[in-house]
């Protein structure tokens, strides 16, 4: 075995996930990423598999890890039960701990949700907060979205919500004690050394790209190329 394959053995996701596969493409045929993207479970379990280092170092480099949903739909239909999205998961792991994931257009997005998940959840306390939902960046949503991102602290009294309010309710604000209780915890379990290792592995592929931070986070976060779909 080499590193790389001894490394992702340790992840128990690999343990759960990668029990007797038989290729037999189950997961692929079930799979609804696989319907868009180009993109093969059973090909990246079978490169796992085969325990081939340079093979293994281009999944960890490469876009086609970034396309999983993790809706485990795989897991549900497996004939031996193993998880091609808990194996993602350990690769994305991997990629994320080494710097792989600036390689790829897909892995480089790891940033800018990164930023906007764990922010929310050490400032705020929550994964998706209104406060820091910026229209600009979802102009999808519609003009209603718009409207009512406009008008949240009206919107949120009529619905009953205690928006930013002290005690219990709807999108409450969070006690510090309990936002430093958090801050522990990611300490405790690797989660901010994480956060400090895509950040500087981003900070050195923008500087590689010519750009500065902000223009590297509307990159990730707006650019698709066409050339991850099965229509291309």
């Amino acid at each position: 075995m080499g590193k790389l394959y001894d490394e992702l053995s340790k992840d128990y996701r690999m343990k759960e996930g990668l029990k007797a596969c038989i290729n037999c493409g189950t997961c692929t045929a079930i799979c609804p990423a696989a319907e868009f993207y180009k993109y093969d479970p059973r090909k990246i379990v079978d490169t796992v598999q085969s325990k081939n280092e340079e093979a293994i170092e281009a999944l960890l480099k490469s876009d086609t890890i970034w396309y999983c949903g993790e809706c485990m739909s795989c897991l549900t239909r497996c004939p031996r039960k193993n998880g091609a999205g808990l194996i993602i998961m350990a690769l994305r792991n991997l990629s994320a701990k080494l710097g792989y994931f600036t390689c790829s257009e897909k892995g480089r997005q790891l940033y800018v949700l990164t930023k906007l998940i764990t922010g929310n959840v050490l400032n705020y306390g929550y994964c998706v907060h209104p406060m820091t939902f910026d229209w600009n960046m979802f102009v999808e949503s519609g003009p209603v979205f718009k409207w009512h991102t406009e008008h949240l602290e009206d919107n949120f009294a009529r619905l009953g919500a205690n928006y930013r309010g002290d005690g219990p309710g709807v999108l409450r604000a969070i006690p510090q004690e309990s936002l430093d209780e958090l801050k522990a915890i990611f300490d405790v379990t690797g989660a901010t050394e994480r956060i400090e290792t895509v950040t500087r592995c981003s900070e050195e592929k923008a500087r590689e790209m010519g750009l500065t931070m902000e223009e590297y986070t509307d990159l990730t976060f707006s650019y698709c190329s066409p050339k991850h779909f099965n229509n291309e």
